[in-house]
């Protein structure tokens, strides 16, 4: 639990846009991994992954039902999905366009926005991501671009060189 806890709840929570939830999601998946600790052995899941890649798939799951049974978002919920850590986009980025940003993820369709947190958030490698998601590292490269356009045109206008001047 020590090893991977962070890494699955900051997962769970940008993905589901909060952290109470989000450690539902955490008890769940390490309740499972629990029950299969006897059964499980390295290289007998499916693409070879490791467990904690296994457990990220268990966490991307239960995001995504929890998901599925949800009504839709407010914009107060997407607040709930900043992250607490500061990094280097933190530090410089304002709250207008932090907001903005988390906006613009949550706005993507959901396999896009799966494939942006498992690589840019969780730092997964593309072969693993690609596999959490059942897809090639072609389809989920595929992705992830389709996803970053998407985000370079909905945050345009938050850019000096988008600014039409007057």
């Amino acid at each position: 639990m020590d090893r991977h806890l962070q890494r699955l709840h900051a997962l769970a929570a940008r993905l589901l846009g909060d952290a109470a939830e989000a450690e539902d999601v955490c008890q769940d998946v390490f309740v499972q991994a629990w029950k299969m600790a006897p059964r499980w052995q390295p290289g007998r899941l499916p693409g070879d992954a490791r467990f904690g890649t296994w457990l990220h798939g268990v966490a991307l799951n239960a995001c995504r039902d929890r998901l599925r049974r949800r009504r839709p978002q407010s914009d107060a919920a997407l607040d709930e999905l900043r992250d607490d850590t500061p990094g280097p986009a933190q530090r410089f980025a304002s709250e207008d366009t932090g907001r903005a940003v988390r906006s613009a993820i949550a706005a993507l369709p959901e396999r896009q926005r799966e494939a942006l947190v498992l690589c840019h958030y969780q730092e997964l490698p593309q072969a693993e991501a690609a596999a959490l998601l059942g897809v090639s590292v072609d389809a989920f490269e595929s992705l992830l671009a389709r996803a970053r356009r998407s985000l370079r045109q909905s945050l345009a206008p938050l850019s000096p060189m988008g600014e039409s001047s007057p």
